[in-house]
Formats: C-alpha cells, structure tokens, sequence
C-alpha cells in the first residue's frame, strides 16, 4: 500500500478543510437575504402582468457556488403538497463534506405559516440545526448546537428558507407595494431582523443568457462585510445571482438552470 506523503496528506487535510469552510459559508450566506419593502416601491415593474403569479409555483433551481478557487453545486427544489403545504429543500456537497436543508411551511394567501426547519451538515463534522413552530403558542423551538432554545414569535417570524419565499411570494402578488416591511428569522439562538436597501435595476449576463434583474443590498454593522442579492422579476422573482464578502473573501452563488412549473426559464 502506497504510503501518502506528509506534503500530499497536508494538501489534502486543506483541501478538505476550504471544503468545509465553503460550505459553512454558503450555509451562512445562501437565500438570507429578506428585504426592505419601502425599496421595492421605487422600482418598475411594467414587464410583470398585474395578474402575475398570486401564488408560488413550484420550481428546481441549480446554482454554482465560487470560493477560494473553489466551486459547489447547490440543489434548490420547492415541492406543493396537500392544502397549500409545500416543501423546500436545498443543499450541495463537495468531497466528503456537504449539507442539506429542509423547510415545510404553509401559504395562506400571501402569506406563509412555517411549520419546520432543519439544516443538517455531514462529513468532517456533523451539525444539525431545527426550528419548529408549534400552532397557538408565541414561542419557537430552536436547536443549535446541540442546545435547544425556546425563542419569541411574531406573525412575521420565518426560517432561513421560508423568508425566501415569503420574499418573492409578497412580490408575486403585490409587484409595487408601498409601506415597509419587516421579516424576522429564527436562526440558531436568536431571531434576527434585516434590513435590505434597493440599488437599482440591470441586466446582468449569466450563464442562460442576460436577464433583467432587482439588485438589493443588505445593510451590515460591520463595513467589511458586503451582501448584494439579485432577483429575476421575469422568473417569479426568482434568485439570479446572490455575492457576499466577509474577511476579504467573496462567496458568489448564480443561477446556472431552472425550471419553474416544469417549465425551463429562458432569457428573453
């Protein structure tokens, strides 16, 4: 049996460990964006039929991911089920290190009822995060770090993936809404509040063509850190291209194929 080389084992325990760094990372990054509502009044939307889309529709969405010389293939699906339920899954894996995410929640209307959460992390260390919101009680059960903690809820209270969908649901039904609006998410021990200032409308080029998108920036504490999101109004308000930079190291995410109602999207 050949014997690995201490210079091999060592390129190989960092290869491994960038792998598990870019997984955190887009862990930490991917779909967390929520939105300031009061922006997307400004914005024009004359290419989306008043009538468009009052409710999600589901869809599979692949995206690559680019760090440190790195890349990784996230998987997005959002499944119907029965009684306007639906289930939202997301997750990638890289060497031995991967992660998947699973959010069941409910659409009432144009709005949506969280049901569960949980993140589950696999290879060099396992970690598992849940969140479950129990019906008629003002409380939430979160685990994070082996560790449960019982959190405040309010109406608007989402997890990491349903507060995407509550985004581009509030867009689907109202393109120009006018007032703000405030979405908090239940991650870990705490529940967080964002906020996320509009930039303007392009075109940005991907991988299927130029598309006509929303820029949005999320606003940090720390001015090192950066987070730019970008939605496709064309494609239900679909997530094109989301760059966030923290410790001078850009995580990118874009959209490389989707289908939405089984229907591929294409650039016009």
């Amino acid at each position: 049996m050949a014997i690995q080389s201490p210079l091999r084992e060592l390129h190989t325990q960092r290869t491994r460990t960038n792998a598990l760094l870019l997984l955190s990372l887009v862990a930490m990054v991917v779909f967390a964006l929520p939105v300031n509502k009061s922006a997307i009044a400004a914005t024009s939307h004359s290419a989306v039929p008043a009538d468009a889309g009052t409710a999600l529709r589901p869809y599979v969405a692949q995206y690559n991911t680019t760090t440190r010389g790195m890349e990784l293939t996230l998987t997005r699906i959002l499944k119907p089920g029965a009684e306007g339920s639906f289930t939202l899954t997301n997750g990638g894996k890289i060497m031995v290190v991967g992660f998947h995410e699973v959010s069941v929640f409910k659409v009432e209307g144009a709005r949506i009822q969280p049901k569960s959460y949980v993140h589950q992390e696999t290879g060099l260390i396992n970690r598992r995060r849940e969140v479950h919101f129990t019906p008629g009680t003002d409380t939430i059960r979160s685990l994070y770090k082996e560790q449960w903690y019982d959190l405040p809820r309010t109406d608007m209270t989402l997890d990491r993936l349903s507060q995407q969908e509550q985004l581009r649901l509030t867009l689907l039904n109202d393109p120009t809404p006018a007032g703000d609006i405030s979405i908090q998410v239940a991650d870990g021990k705490r529940v967080k509040d964002y906020q996320l200032l509009y930039v303007g409308e392009e075109i940005l080029e991907t991988a299927l063509g130029p598309v006509r998108t929303l820029h949005f920036e999320r606003l940090h504490d720390n001015p090192e850190r950066k987070s730019d999101m970008w939605l496709a109004p064309d494609w239900d308000y679909l997530m094109v291209k989301t760059l966030h930079i923290e410790d001078n190291s850009p995580v990118e995410i874009t959209l490389t194929s989707a289908s939405i109602d089984g229907v591929a999207v294409e650039a016009q």
